[in-house]
């Protein structure tokens, strides 16, 4: 009875009560309609009793048919799903291989044991089958995330996930997608500006015929280097070149680290007429626009950095820099000091006032070439002032201000936050002798006049540069700023005859100039003794340069200390290092370094001290020989081919020490 009542039951997939409901009010009709018929008529109603039950029987009979083909459909659909699960694991391209907990292999499908040769995997360690798919193994779970991960395994490339909870790696080869991309990648084109430095100072005093034989050299050197490259060359005029080449040809270059640098330098030497070139160029974004524009960016900044090299940027990245190995050509013509002088001067009468500041711990360059610059504003009618908190400065720009305090000359400095309290939206920031956020006197007063700057500097321009500055006047040939500013104040014209120094601001300036020179002896030009010459005509005073100059006893004995620390850790490259529990102040660090020039057989010297509790100072000096600046920009400073710094934090002045000597070598074997 229980079987026969399980059979009625109906199936799962048609109980559903709306269904169920249909059916009862049909049957209740149908069985209202067999009443009805039997009281108007015995034999109509029987008839339809009897059409009532047959309907009955056979609806449910169809009803258990069409469940019985129905589960026979789904257990048929269910296995052949099953059957294609099974399949796709066995056959798809897909690399998938079981593991326990001691990473034993436990199964792996067909296609993954391809790659795994004919070997009996199971049941041993992956580490065993495979110690490179091992690692990778171990780098994914130590990463602990499901993303997908590209991999390269056996010469191939893969899509790899794992899912160490359930003891699976899938491997999916994207071989061909990864070298399509490479393809791709490989011959995007890279954009390049190439100039010939110093090319109209030398054509000036040439021969016609000289000057044709020398622009033809030039151009036969960088034609064959181009075609040695694959490289398109087109010249655009005398000094300006332009070079399309393919990423992979670009990257030819790097290793070659475009020899066309020493080879034109070394070659014009020889001939009596020293030429340079400065190469920008750009990579790396879909639009050539912004291409052509980075790679003329990138040749403004390796102008700004002195020329005689390359620097590559793609947009958004940082730079990378090739050559800088002599130190830059001096302009023998002041077209552009005298164009500059006139420029500042017509942005000065537009400015309601001028703010001048110099780097942090600023020495008497810096300072002097501020007053210089405050000088030629007022000149112009326009109040200006030099930003400096006179109470904390060094012991030469001390001595300046009391002087300048007895000579009732004090107004030319104002506190930083006065200054920033005076600032409008139409004030100047005037930064000399840098160029660098990080190093500005007053940073305050930098985020606000960023869009109103002006720089005059002499270092080597680097990377971290005011975005839009209202003028620029970067040459790194120059022996100081004060030499800069001293130029521009030649080309001012007072009204009257006034002075626009006193003797005492013009002694400033000239000490600025000896500071930076080293009395004279390094990194000087015929433009460097020119402006000397000048500061003295009007009054500036050598003795009193002196005085300003002079060093106190204790500064004097704690230098002499850190230079007795001297050891020489390569041929001609000398290393000082201070006490790591004592901070030196960063001008006596430097002095060392000087100091420690005017040894035999030292060519550069590096001071290592501690500039506080958390930051070490490394200040680097060369005889020309020898670029330090490359040194200091692997450590993340920069500076001059000849005097260079940087600051590192959070380590011991032993790390920093070692950090150096990994530079140094790192430098040595570049350039040999």
């Amino acid at each position: 009875m229980k079987d026969f009542l399980r059979k009625l039951e109906l199936p799962a997939f048609i109980r559903d009560s709306r269904l169920t409901a249909s059916v009862i009010i049909i049957l209740v009709l149908s069985l209202l309609g067999g009443i009805i018929g039997m009281i108007m008529n015995p034999l109509f109603g029987l008839a339809l009793v009897l059409i009532f039950i047959l309907t009955v029987v056979f609806a449910i009979y169809g009803t258990y048919v069409l469940a019985g083909n129905a589960n026979n459909y789904a257990i048929n659909l269910s296995y052949r799903i099953k059957r294609s699960e099974q399949e796709a694991m066995i056959k798809m391209p897909l690399g998938i291989l079981l593991y326990d907990d001691e990473h034993k292999v436990q199964w792996v499908n067909p296609y993954l044991q391809l790659y795994l040769k004919d070997d009996d995997v199971i049941g041993h360690t992956i580490e065993s089958v495979d110690p490179n798919l091992d690692k990778l193994l171990n780098a994914a779970v130590k990463a602990k995330t499901a993303e997908n991960r590209i991999v390269q395994w056996d010469g191939h490339k893969f899509e790899m996930v794992v899912q160490d909870d359930l003891g699976v790696i899938y491997l999916l080869d994207i071989t061909k997608y990864a070298k399509i991309e490479e393809k791709y990648k490989a011959e995007r084109l890279a954009i390049g500006q190439i100039f010939i430095d110093n090319y109209d100072e030398l054509s000036e005093t040439m021969h016609y015929q000289d000057l044709a034989s020398m622009s033809s050299y030039i151009q036969n050197t960088l034609s064959d280097y181009a075609k040695k490259f694959k490289a398109y060359l087109k010249r655009i005029d005398e000094d300006h070149f332009l070079i399309l080449m393919h990423m992979h040809e670009l990257s030819k270059m790097e290793k070659d680290k475009f020899s066309v640098l020493d080879k034109i330098r070394q070659e014009t030497s020889r001939s009596n007429m020293p030429l340079t070139l400065s190469i920008g160029i750009a990579f790396g974004s879909d639009s050539l626009t912004e291409v052509a524009n980075q790679a003329q960016s990138n040749l403004d900044l390796a102008l700004g950095r002195g020329g005689d090299q390359v620097v590559l940027r793609q947009p958004g990245k940082d730079a990378r820099f090739y050559g800088g190995k002599s130190n830059p050509m001096e302009k023998r013509t002041r077209v552009r000091a005298r164009m500059v002088s006139q420029a500042i001067s017509e942005l000065f009468k537009d400015a309601d006032q001028v703010f001048v500041v110099g780097h942090q711990r600023p020495d008497m360059d810096s300072v002097g070439s501020g007053i210089g610059v405050v000088k030629i504003a007022r000149l112009h009618g326009v109040k200006a002032h030099f930003v400096l908190d006179t109470i904390k400065t060094n012991y030469d720009v001390g001595r300046l201000v009391v002087r300048m305090q007895e000579k009732h000359d004090n107004d030319i400095f104002i506190d930083p936050k006065d200054a920033l309290d005076a600032t409008t939206d139409k004030s100047v920031l005037v930064m000399v002798d840098h160029s660098k956020y990080s190093i500005t006197y007053s940073k305050d007063l930098y985020d606000r006049l960023k869009n109103r700057i002006i720089v005059i500097d002499h270092h080597r321009r680097g990377e971290e540069f005011p975005e839009n500055p209202m003028l620029t006047y970067v040459e790194p040939y120059a022996s100081s700023a004060c030499e800069l500013v001293t130029e521009m104040i030649e080309y001012q014209q007072p009204a009257g005859g006034k002075r626009v120094l006193t003797d005492l601001e013009a002694t400033a300036m000239l000490a600025g100039i000896v500071v930076d020179t080293k009395k004279f002896s390094l990194r000087t030009g015929t433009r460097t003794f020119d402006a000397a010459s000048y500061l003295r005509s009007i009054g500036a005073d050598s003795a009193v340069v002196s005085s300003l100059l002079k060093e106190d006893i204790d500064s004097f004995l704690e230098r002499t200390h850190l230079v007795a620390t001297l050891k020489m850790v390569k041929p001609h490259m000398a290393v000082i290092c201070g006490p790591d529990d004592q901070v030196i102040d960063p001008i006596i660090t430097a002095q060392a370094a000087d100091t420690a020039l005017d040894l035999e057989n030292v060519g550069a010297s590096f001071a290592i001290t501690r500039r506080n509790q958390d930051t070490i100072g490394i200040s680097a000096r060369s005889m020309g020989k020898i670029n330090v600046q490359i040194i200091m920009e692997k450590l993340g400073g920069g500076g001059h081919l000849s005097n260079a710094a940087t600051q590192i934090k959070g380590i011991t002045v032993d790390e920093a020490r070692k950090k150096l000597l990994a530079a140094i070598d790192e430098y040595e074997n570049e350039n040999e």
